[in-house]
């Protein structure tokens, strides 16, 4: 199994439209835990895409490319490409460039995006969501096939015979789905044989075994290879040296976080007892010390099978040197003994 870290840089908004300095900080601490990640020997480092004042990471290839020159064997990916507002063309061209930049470690991870901020910014209408997110991979896909493409769609100019460059370093680059929980995403999924990633941020994780399952038949109906199929798990995490340290240190942020979307989205407030219900062997936040971590992992690999779990950092107001000490722990400790347990 590979493991991995995957953050979407929080940051306090500035309200600034120069000198920012709290983002400069985030951003040096961001390229800091790409680079202790990969001492460490953790698998995979990935980046999400959000177009907020309280998410740094509007460009993850750009701050994936600092990361790859400080890094040496780390894989570097988005934890999401919002594939619906962007062009293929130009994130074929980015992550190509990252991808010849760190070695052959890029990846692309595409979603549709849970937050909708990006379609406004660039011109797109919420009413095409799924439409979009299915041409433009469509398009994606083919240039990571071929050289000369030749392009007819909806939702840009058609063009015939034309390069895309440069072409990665990689025979071609790695391209996964970031799902939520829709059964058409897994679908999809699986009927183009591509990996999926899927983030379980809440409701009991045995309650997505339907969920893998339908990726995996839908795979099999259209004649895939099913035992090859790559299956990710992103989830939010902190490890600290016992468990109640670690609830105690995550709570803070965690609570602001999911109270600022949940504020934004309809959900009721979220409670201490309602963030210690979650962080139970069976429930969806890997939060404790070592030897639970370790053991949610195992126990979710024994649901799933995947192949790929990424431990989404929240961090918060959390202190950089406890999330850095969150990276080590997990890379020195949870990841020899997942990896002990579930050999490759």
């Amino acid at each position: 199994m590979e493991l991995g870290i995957s953050t979407f840089g929080e940051v306090k908004p500035e309200g600034v439209s120069g000198h920012a300095a709290e983002s400069f900080l985030r951003m040096q601490e961001i390229i800091a835990e790409g680079q202790l990640a990969d001492e460490v020997g953790l698998d995979v480092f990935a980046l999400g895409e959000h177009h907020r004042p309280d998410f740094i990471i509007s460009a993850p290839e750009v701050a994936l490319g600092a990361i790859a020159a400080v890094t040496k064997n780390i894989r570097l990916s988005s934890s999401v490409t919002v594939l619906s507002s962007a062009d293929p063309v130009r994130v074929f061209q980015n992550f190509a460039t990252l991808d010849l930049v760190s070695g052959g470690r890029a990846e692309i991870m595409a979603g549709r995006g849970s937050f909708t901020e990006s379609f406004p910014l660039f011109g797109y209408s919420l009413n095409d969501y799924d439409t979009l997110f299915a041409e433009k991979l469509e398009m994606l896909l083919r240039i990571n096939e071929s050289e000369i493409i030749s392009w007819k769609g909806k939702f840009r100019a058609p063009f015939m015979q034309r390069g895309i460059y440069p072409r990665p370093y990689q025979p071609a680059l790695p391209i996964w789905l970031a799902v939520g929980g829709t059964p058409a995403s897994a679908k999809r999924a699986g009927r183009l044989n591509l990996p999926m990633t899927v983030a379980i941020l809440g409701g009991k994780p045995a309650q997505f075994v339907p969920f893998i399952n339908l990726y995996r038949q839908a795979a099999l109906e259209a004649g895939h290879d099913v035992e090859k199929l790559q299956l990710g798990i992103n989830s939010q995490f902190y490890v600290a040296e016992d468990s109640e340290q670690a609830a105690d240190e995550f709570y803070p942020s965690y609570e602001i976080l999911m109270n600022r979307v949940g504020q934004e989205r309809g959900w009721h407030p979220m409670t201490r007892e309602q963030f210690e219900y979650l962080r139970m062997p069976d429930g969806p936040l890997f939060v404790g010390s070592v030897k639970e971590i370790t053991e949610k992992i195992i126990y979710q690999h024994s649901l799933f099978k995947h192949t790929r779990f990424l431990a989404q950092i929240v961090k918060g107001y959390i202190s950089h040197d406890k999330v850095l000490r969150a990276i080590e722990l997990f890379g020195t400790q949870v990841a020899p003994a997942v990896r002990k347990a579930i050999p490759g």
